[in-house]
């Protein structure tokens, strides 16, 4: 039987080079996502049997559970959770209103805290693991990102302890990308392909910025059972920039 992945926030940009990606490497993919259209697009494109598109938001309860349970309906077992969803409301600190706060919080840590309470029971049973996706942002900032900055420092803390938690079963990391370019994979209304500048790509000390393939082959490396050593770890796919010192 193909193992079986849950991808939140899987209909757009890394989320869906992911899912592009696992399902040519033999697995079945559950696509969460909030937004509809997004979804619609996607399954239209995609075609395939081994993936199913569910609308959730993953910042409620009850929207999570169900839709947990209509795929294990659908797959019966569980290797594989991906907590990609995320949202970023950036504005000056004295703009940003309580809501908003909570919005970008809710959405980003407390889906993952959801989606990975209602799939641990699944996810033991096969010794399967968790992939958090954070960001650089949880260690380093620009102006006016309080809000998601915050919601991705506490990926990576609650990584590292739900792997204690979920030990010795199910394994537990977390990614942080640095700058990804995503820019045109999104829906057609949103689709937009920036021109990266050649100073766009020699700021890195890759030399390049970077691409959802980027993160997809750390995924594969994470999801593969033969990696069964490493967990409560965090894996910064940034192209060197979090280590370049810069001064103006």
């Amino acid at each position: 039987m193909k193992p079986h992945i849950i991808i939140t926030g899987g209909a757009q940009g890394i989320g869906k080079i992911t899912t592009q990606e696992l399902l040519k490497s033999n697995y079945l993919i559950s696509v969460f996502d909030h937004d509809k259209e997004a979804l619609d697009e996607f399954e239209s494109e995609i075609e395939n049997e081994s993936c199913s598109f569910y609308q959730v938001d993953v910042s409620k309860e009850k929207e999570v559970v169900s839709a947990i349970g209509r795929t294990l309906k659908r797959n019966e077992t569980l290797y594989g959770l991906i907590n990609n969803a995320a949202i970023s409301i950036n504005k000056p600190i004295t703009e940003l209103t309580l809501n908003e706060w909570q919005q970008v919080l809710n959405t980003n840590l407390t889906g993952a805290f959801l989606c990975s309470k209602y799939a641990l029971p699944y996810l033991k049973k096969t010794k399967g693991c968790i992939i958090n996706m954070a960001s650089t942002r949880a260690f380093q900032s620009e102006s006016n990102t309080e809000a998601y900055s915050a919601s991705k420092g506490g990926i990576f803390a609650f990584t590292h302890a739900l792997a204690m938690s979920a030990a010795p079963d199910v394994r537990v990391n977390c990614i942080s990308p640095g700058w990804i370019d995503v820019s045109g994979v999104k829906k057609r209304a949103e689709a937009h392909q920036i021109n990266l500048s050649e100073e766009d790509h020699k700021q890195h000390p890759a030399g390049r910025v970077g691409n959802a393939l980027d993160i997809v082959s750390t995924i594969l490396f994470l999801l593969d059972e033969k990696n069964d050593f490493i967990t409560a770890q965090n894996f910064v796919i940034d192209g060197g920039m979090t280590r370049k010192m810069i001064y103006m």
